[in-house]
């Protein structure tokens, strides 16, 4: 009996043992597909959810634009120039307090900043720059032509010195100084004061005048542009157009 189930072994046919094994593993692949299953759905949740994030953090993010934006245009135009001008205004107090801290002058401190180029740059840019803007009022005309007086202006040292040891502390008056008619000006002040209104003299006439208002004038204009552009008009054409304009005030025209 045993030599013919060893035979039938040797033949491939299935012994006690093997029928076993076989029931084991067939067990056993229903749990391993279950599990992979599983596995995917876990990933495939896991990559649901970080979508999920994703697109909440885009909806806050579009929001806080959103909000930004609406921020900016309801800001006025020249807003961003301000907010410049007002960062560089609380930074240079903060270097000026830093500065008077360590007992240092600022205005020494920033020049050793600037560059020598940024230096000849901004002197080029002040010598284009025209000054005179233009009457405003009398008073600033009156400071502009203060301001030019006192930079042509050109000490004379010497004198300085010889008047100086002339009249001594005398020479810097006080409320208690009594000083009127003591001053006798020099031949050549006399003579850079002469030379300098005549300049201004000619200078002045170098204006244009004000045209006078003649109120008997006819009254053909609605505003001052208009007052202007017809008087341009009438110096243009108005050769060409004096008679039919007289034939139009007559009431004679064809």
């Amino acid at each position: 009996m045993a030599a013919a189930v060893s035979a039938l072994s040797g033949l491939g046919a299935p012994g006690p043992d093997d029928g076993g094994s076989s029931g084991s593993e067939d067990e056993a692949r229903p749990g391993t597909a279950a599990a992979a299953a599983a596995q995917k759905r876990e990933e495939r949740l896991r990559k649901f959810r970080e979508l999920h994030m994703k697109r909440n953090e885009a909806r806050k993010l579009n929001h806080q634009e959103v909000v930004e934006e609406d921020k900016r245009l309801k800001l006025p135009a020249n807003w961003e120039a301000k907010k410049a001008r007002l960062e560089w205004e609380l930074k240079v107090e903060e270097k000026k307090k830093e500065c008077a801290a360590r007992g240092e002058d600022y205005e020494r401190v920033k020049l050793l900043e600037i560059s020598a180029e940024d230096a000849e740059r901004w002197e080029r840019k002040k010598k284009r720059k025209n000054p005179d803007l233009g009457f405003s009022d009398y008073a600033a005309a009156q400071l502009r032509q203060y301001q030019r007086l006192t930079r042509q202006i050109k000490p004379d040292l010497e004198q300085y010195e010889k008047l100086k040891e002339q009249y001594g502390e005398a020479l810097y008056p006080t409320s208690d100084s009594l000083l009127h008619g003591t001053h006798v000006p020099s031949k050549e002040g006399v003579d850079r004061m002469v030379a300098d209104l005549e300049k201004q003299i000619e200078k002045r006439e170098k204006y244009s005048r004000r045209r006078p208002y003649n109120d008997d004038a006819d009254i053909d204009y609605i505003n001052e542009r208009n007052a202007k552009f017809n008087k341009k008009a009438e110096r243009f054409y108005g050769k060409y157009t004096a008679e039919i304009k007289q034939n139009l005030e007559r009431g004679t025209a064809v």
